[in-house]
Order: C-alpha cells, then sequence, then structure tokens
C-alpha cells in the first residue's frame, strides 16, 4: 500500500469518526444530546451566544467529517475539525492535564493534529476533489485557513470570558 492510499484511508476513517460524533451532536444519534443538549453544553462552557458555537461546534464535527471522508474542498474540513478540537481542548480539557483517563487533553489534541496532517497532505486519487477535478489554494489555504480559525476562536473565547 502507498502512503497516498494510506492517507486516504486515514482521511475516510477520521472523516467517518467525526461525521458519527457529529451525528450525536446535531442529531442526537447514537446516544449524543442533540442539539439542544449541545447548546447547553456550550452554555455551560461560558460560550456566548451559545446557540451561534453549540451550532458551530456540532457542523465542524460533522460537516468537517463530511469534507474529509469525501475529500472534498480541502482543506476545509480537516480546518473545521481542527476548530472543534480547538475549542474542545481549550474549554474542555485543558483544565485536567494531560492524560485522557482525568480528562485532559491527549485524546483531543493527537485528533486536532491528525486532522492538521490529514489537511496538509494531499486528498488522494480517490478524493471527490481529484474526481470533480476541484483545488484550493494548498498549502496557502491551509495556513491562511488555521490563522483564520484561530482568529475567530480567540476572539470568542475571549469576548465569553469577559461577558
Amino acid at each position: 500500500m502507498s502512503y497516498k492510499s494510506a492517507l486516504s484511508l486515514i482521511r475516510v476513517l477520521v472523516g467517518l469518526l467525526f461525521v458519527a460524533h457529529g451525528t450525536q451532536l446535531l442529531f442526537g444519534w447514537f446516544g449524543g444530546a442533540g442539539l439542544a443538549g449541545t447548546i447547553k453544553l456550550t452554555e455551560t462552557l461560558g460560550l456566548r451566544p451559545a446557540p451561534f458555537w453549540g451550532l458551530l461546534a456540532a457542523l465542524g464535527q460533522f460537516g468537517g467529517g463530511l469534507l474529509l471522508l469525501l475529500g472534498l474542498l480541502h482543506p476545509l474540513g480537516a480546518l473545521a475539525v481542527m476548530g472543534a478540537m480547538l475549542v474542545a481542548i481549550l474549554k474542555v480539557h485543558l483544565t485536567h492535564g494531560f492524560w485522557i483517563a482525568s480528562g485532559g487533553l491527549e485524546y483531543a489534541l493527537l485528533l486536532f493534529l491528525l486532522a492538521g496532517i490529514l489537511g496538509l497532505a494531499d486528498p488522494g486519487s480517490y478524493a471527490l476533489d481529484n474526481r470533480l477535478s476541484l483545488r484550493l489554494p494548498r498549502p496557502l489555504s491551509f495556513w491562511a485557513g488555521l490563522a483564520a480559525m484561530i482568529l475567530v476562536i480567540g476572539i470568542g473565547i475571549a469576548s465569553s470570558s469577559a461577558a
């Protein structure tokens, strides 16, 4: 198996993981709380307005996972997943230390880094982008998107903390 095939397989599996988790957040599938529960959790984390941030988290995981799964509009799916994981790291896991056994950031950080690697890598020959001859300018679009995502999350967290 070539490294491109291996990366494609990882992209599909990570995409499926985030689509499944996103359906928990959006629709309450697989034992999830649905969008109302996601918004309530977002409110307890202090992110305001909670409906905006809750929907953004759910769509970041579901939509980002779907884009990764399909290899569509690469690297936007990876950036959406990274954004959701960055907020999870900063607002949920950071205060619990590193190890996941104590609720720490270990797993969320791994997913953040994995999405980043997928965002920098070629989506693979089976990606819809390549099948449809779509191409966002890379790696510039990844780095510009990453900077924009960090800026938006930073403003959101800072403004929520000030409220």
